[in-house]
């Protein structure tokens, strides 16, 4: 069976050992209907021939950024809009770092820049250039770019060491490129409300109660829905984050009311609502219009009033709509996302614990247990949390009824 007929794809070979696997890729993704064009760096070609590579996708190789015989230019532009994906497997330390910092000096690299379609990323290097700070920040700086990382696997390398940094099998590199463009349309028709960031709540014109969230869970969220074809609102408080995808429009809000009021208007034209915003519980029951000057005295008492529930509230009207929460604990974790669940009619809460060093504000990891009301559990290990995005709308798209709806 082709599952990917008609895909146009972008196969980036870099300079390891691990090469010789991507002619195996290419033959797999042919097979599955795919068209192929491979582009390889100068030092991929020490690796693994063209010629092989020509044979096995029916197209030449693009390796340098003019042809050597006519000085025809290959236009990385031209890849970079024709391409459904972009799959760069080997990818070994030098090119990622290339990557993450926009070092362009080769075909391979600028055709990443220019891409406008998904990039995965299979990297390929011996335990210790994998493990080393440097190689782990530019990780992190891809993944904040939204490009998806096929972990390496453990075993033996080519330096007869064995740990962490073998290329991923071409297999599971091909099942991951078939669940991309299966997922694609997925949600297609569907509208979703999602959350992000934190509420500030004034004390006066300069301060403020808030927390630490960042948005990138919520952000990730938007985008992996919208990656499958959803219509998606994303109202967000505060933060430093940016999204330019088509398909996500934004609403910026600042304290907890005005989240609930911005929610209020578009909850009921949609099918789901993620709220995995964190919002402030409470707030100064007065606003200063002006600065608060220090006082001589050594204490100064805020009063604090509540604010609205806005998951109770949209859980009391929303009708058959599904609505996903978030419980972010510190201890009793499971029965406090039960109860959580169970108080406000939640369909699905995604727990986590500050607990764990790899979950929480701020971080590009987390790991998360999500737990819905037919009493389902599943605990996921540590990943990005653009992965972790995808687990979560994975396990929605899972809910009896919400596809055929």
């Amino acid at each position: 069976m082709q599952t990917l007929k008609g895909k146009h794809i972008v196969l980036g070979i870099s300079g390891g050992i691990a090469a010789y696997k991507s002619a195996y890729l290419l033959r797999l993704l042919i097979k599955a209907g795919a068209e192929v064009q491979v582009v390889i760096t100068p030092n991929g070609k020490e690796f693994i021939t063209p010629a092989t590579l020509a044979a096995l996708s029916g197209k030449p190789v693009v390796s340098e950024f003019f042809a050597a015989n006519t000085g025809e230019w290959h236009s990385h532009v031209d890849l970079g809009l024709w391409s459904d994906l972009m799959v760069i497997a080997p990818a070994t330390a030098s090119t990622i770092g290339k990557m993450a910092n926009g070092v362009a000096d080769n075909m391979l690299i600028t055709t990443y820049l220019s891409a406008k379609s998904h990039v995965m990323v299979a990297p390929a290097m011996d335990l210790d250039m994998w493990a080393h700070p440097s190689t782990q920040r530019n990780i992190s700086t891809l993944i904040k770019d939204g490009v998806e990382i096929i972990q390496p696997a453990s075993g033996e390398l080519a330096s007869h060491l064995v740990g962490k940094g073998r290329m991923e099998e071409p297999e599971e590199i091909l099942k991951r490129v078939e669940r991309f463009f299966s997922r694609k349309e997925s949600l297609l028709g569907k509208k979703i409300l999602v959350t992000a960031g934190p509420t500030y709540e004034n004390i006066d014109p300069v301060r403020f109660i808030g927390n630490h969230s960042s948005g990138k869970m919520g952000f990730a969220i938007a985008e992996e829905a919208a990656s499958r074809g959803a219509d998606v609102i994303l109202v967000t408080g505060p933060v430093a984050m940016h999204t330019s995808v088509d398909r996500i429009k934004r609403i910026d809000v600042r304290s907890a009311r005005q989240m609930l009021e911005a929610v209020e208007k578009v909850f009921e034209e949609g099918d789901v609502a993620i709220l995995s915003a964190a919002v402030a519980d409470y707030a100064p029951e007065v606003c200063r219009e002006t600065k608060i000057k220090r006082e001589k005295t050594e204490e100064m008492t805020l009063k604090l009033v509540k604010n609205p529930d806005i998951a109770a509230h949209l859980g009391a009207i929303k009708g058959k709509r599904i609505l996903v929460g978030f419980a972010l604990e510190t201890d009793h974790e499971h029965d406090n996302a039960l109860n959580k669940m169970k108080k406000k009619s939640l369909d699905m809460i995604v727990l986590n614990s500050l607990r764990n060093p790899l979950a929480g504000f701020n971080k590009d990891t987390n790991q998360v247990s999500i737990l819905k009301k037919d009493g389902t559990e599943t605990e996921y290990a540590a990943k990005s949390k653009r992965d972790v995005a995808s687990d979560i709308i994975d396990e929605l798209e899972a809910i009896e009824g919400f596809l055929t709806d």
